[in-house]
């Protein structure tokens, strides 16, 4: 090995000598530089992430949340419907007339037989006292009558009387003829007369008939000029005000029953299947969403709605609300079964839902596992209750995620979801 001079070399002002190194000393001796440090920094954490989510994603246990089971678990169908009454009526005069009265408005509760609305009646009262007055004078036409009958009787009888004498006499020759003729004559025209008394008892009689139902007439005639309620109502409209003049069959009200009062349903044909008399629902008025109110279905119409495919469903509340407003959208939720034991799953924890079966992710013995299952109904919420397939002490899965696979260990959250 030679040896360079150092003579004439000054560390402050000239650069370091060169020293002759072989080429394959350079290379072995020379230092790494950062940029090469840095790339293999690189690598290393790229291979510890790798094996980390590898090891995460393959063979660490993965944590998955479990439907519950549940019991008694209620099978409803959903419809949406209105407010409404079996017992509509819209009431109006049978007369044309002019209004007087007005004694309900809407909003009213009115009892049977309440009156509701007059029309003017002047003419009629009129007529109804000429016709009482027709009443009294027949009934003094029949007492004049009868005391005409007891006159024609009385000379009746003094004819009779004065006739047998007379007749006696003549036999005895103490009368004429003449005289005996005489009486008995008298007597039949007494006779007569009496008998002309009672044909006026009857003449009498037929007119007090007559004048009553005179009355009768302008007493129904009086009836038809007032509004009356046929029966314990609520008045949903008042349709005409005071001087108004409807004409005969005009409704002046909308009444309603309240004791029917009920909603008119809308199922969709698919789901009206289960649907009976009888059974119970729950009604949630649009006005009420927080309040559930029972009922019970007591009406399947026979004719559905062919345009939408919906049968028409009546539910009568079991207590009607105080405060209750026709025409109201409400929702109604009708219990057709009871599932006594079910776990009830979301669709998207199913794959391959056909059919009603599907396959589900189960936890078995700590691992993952896959089943084929069976479903009942729909619920309402959109969940489907599991009532066949599941072996004993498995637990369904309720929302599969990432890195499932079977035979993976796995571990349940704390609170099985509902």
């Amino acid at each position: 090995m030679s040896v360079l001079p150092l003579q004439n070399f000054s560390p402050l002002t000239d650069a370091p000598p060169q020293i002759n190194t072989p080429a394959r000393h350079r290379a072995w001796f020379r230092p790494p530089s950062w940029r090469s440090a840095l790339t293999l920094l690189a690598i290393l954490l790229a291979v510890s992430w790798v094996g980390f989510w590898a090891w995460s994603q393959f063979v660490r246990p993965v944590e998955v949340r479990i439907a519950a089971v549940q019991t008694n678990v209620r099978e409803q169908v959903f419809g949406l419907g209105t407010i409404g009454a079996r017992v509509v009526s819209n009431v109006g005069f049978k007369v044309a007339g002019v209004l007087v009265d007005l004694t309900a408005d809407h909003g009213d509760h009115v009892r049977s037989g309440t009156v509701l609305a007059r029309l003017d009646a002047s003419d009629v009262e009129a007529q109804l006292a000429a016709a009482r007055a027709g009443v009294s004078l027949a009934e003094a036409n029949i007492a004049k009558a009868k005391a005409d009958v007891e006159s024609a009787q009385a000379n009746l009888t003094n004819a009779q009387a004065i006739s047998a004498r007379r007749t006696e006499l003549a036999r005895s020759g103490y009368a004429s003829k003449e005289e005996a003729q005489t009486t008995e004559a008298a007597m039949r025209v007494a006779r007569a007369n009496l008998d002309v008394a009672g044909s006026e008892v009857g003449v009498a009689n037929a007119a007090l008939e007559a004048a009553k139902a005179q009355v009768a007439f302008e007493q129904a005639s009086l009836a038809n000029d007032t509004l009356l309620a046929p029966y314990d109502a609520l008045v949903v409209a008042r349709n005409l005000n005071l001087g108004s003049m409807p004409v005969p069959g005009q409704a002046v009200f909308n009444l309603v029953d309240p004791r029917t009062i009920w909603v008119l349903g809308y199922v969709d044909e698919r789901l009206a299947g289960p649907l009976k008399l009888g059974q119970e629902a729950e009604i949630v008025l649009r006005s009420r969403p927080e309040e559930r109110m029972i009922g019970h279905v007591a009406r399947i119409e026979i004719q559905s709605d062919p345009v939408n495919e919906e049968r028409l469903v009546e539910i009568v509340f079991d207590t009607i609300p105080s405060d209750i407003h026709l025409a109201e959208q409400a929702e109604v939720f009708i219990v057709t079964g009871t599932v006594p034991k079910a776990v009830l799953v979301p669709q998207t924890a199913v794959t391959g839902l056909s059919g009603g079966e599907g396959m589900v992710w189960t936890v078995e013995q700590g691992k993952l596992a896959q089943r084929r299952v069976s479903f009942g109904p729909e619920l309402v919420d959109g969940r489907l209750p599991i009532v066949a397939g599941l072996p004993d002490g498995a637990d369904v899965v309720l929302a599969p995620r990432a890195g499932l696979r079977i035979g993976r260990a796995a571990t349940v959250a704390n609170e099985p979801a509902p």
